[in-house]
């Protein structure tokens, strides 16, 4: 069904742009002709222009994992409440674009805050080609604005970390020895239905031989919060294997690569100027509140023609 849904996608889009094209070359005989019409020329041009770039990012995303859903986990630096807080800014920003691009969005594990924000959260991201999106967000977010939080009104630099990993289907077989796994129960925390904070429906997977943890409590059962874990384990580990795979290339020709994950890749500035920096392809943009509404695919666009080169 997600198959289908992509191919009627790019069915329709390659429509929009046969359409948005055609409708500017029209204006365009019809100015040549003597018509005022440059406002709507324009007009016109702008809505091609938005069109065609839009194709040219889905034929963009053409690696191995482009096309799979998206695993994605939101952690605050160190900060407290500020960092928290730009955590959970960032969270909502990807619900908002996701909900732009009509794809689902269902949370895993959500730790809130103390005060304010959240602690760390953990979300899939379901639709054509999310993974392919969403692997431009992958690295450190960085926010400098004055601090709601701070009652001498002093501006503060906060930074949150953005994982992003493709969800393994079937078709890529992942072993898990069930005796390698150390499973815990918990009762849920934040908001949820009458089971929530009432019953050890939360579930901790920790996989010994490599120590890495995944929990989730978003589901009202145990049982469904185990199999949620359990994908989100498969994923990380294939997402480890490839790494040490690619590490192991790199080191036989005398590669030094760089872990992308760990660096600064956006600066939001909100004091004592209103801009947004994006390091790894100079773009910047100065509508702070749309992008943090989750208009961020010009970064993504940006992104994606950075790597193609």
């Amino acid at each position: 069904m997600q198959r289908r849904r992509a191919l009627s996608d790019d069915i329709d889009r390659a429509g929009r742009v046969a359409s948005a094209l055609s409708d500017a070359e029209t204006l365009l005989d019809l100015a040549v002709e003597g018509e005022d019409v440059e406002p709507d020329v324009r007009a016109a041009l702008v809505i091609a222009e938005s069109v065609v770039d839009e194709a040219e990012a889905v034929v963009l995303l053409d690696g191995e994992y482009d096309n799979k859903n998206a695993i994605v986990a939101i952690h605050p630096g160190a900060g407290g409440t500020e960092s928290q807080d730009w955590a959970e800014m960032l969270l909502r920003m990807y619900e908002r674009w996701a909900e732009r691009r009509g794809f689902e969005v269902a949370l895993v594990d959500l730790q809130p805050g103390e005060e304010a924000g959240i602690k760390s959260a953990t979300f899939t991201v379901s639709g054509p080609r999310a993974f392919g999106y969403m692997q431009a967000e992958k690295g450190v977010h960085r926010l400098v604005r004055i601090s709601p939080y701070d009652a001498a009104a002093r501006r503060h630099t906060s930074f949150a970390s953005v994982d992003v990993i493709p969800e393994v289907d079937d078709s890529i077989k992942i072993d898990i020895n069930e005796k390698d796994l150390r499973v815990d129960t918990y009762r849920s925390s934040g908001a949820g239905g009458q089971h929530v904070n009432v019953t050890d429906s939360a579930v901790r997977i920790t996989h010994l031989p490599t120590g890495l943890v995944v929990q989730c409590q978003n589901e009202r059962s145990q049982h469904r919060n185990r199999d949620v874990a359990l994908k989100i384990l498969r994923a990380r580990l294939y997402e480890r294997e490839m790494a040490l795979r690619d590490e192991k290339r790199k080191a036989e020709v005398g590669a030094k690569g760089e872990i992308a994950f760990g660096n600064q890749i956006r600066s939001y500035v909100l004091q004592p100027y209103r801009l947004i920096k994006d390091h790894r392809t100079g773009l910047e943009i100065g509508d702070v509140d749309r992008v943090l509404d989750g208009d961020i695919d010009r970064f993504v666009r940006a992104w994606l023609l950075a790597r193609s080169r």
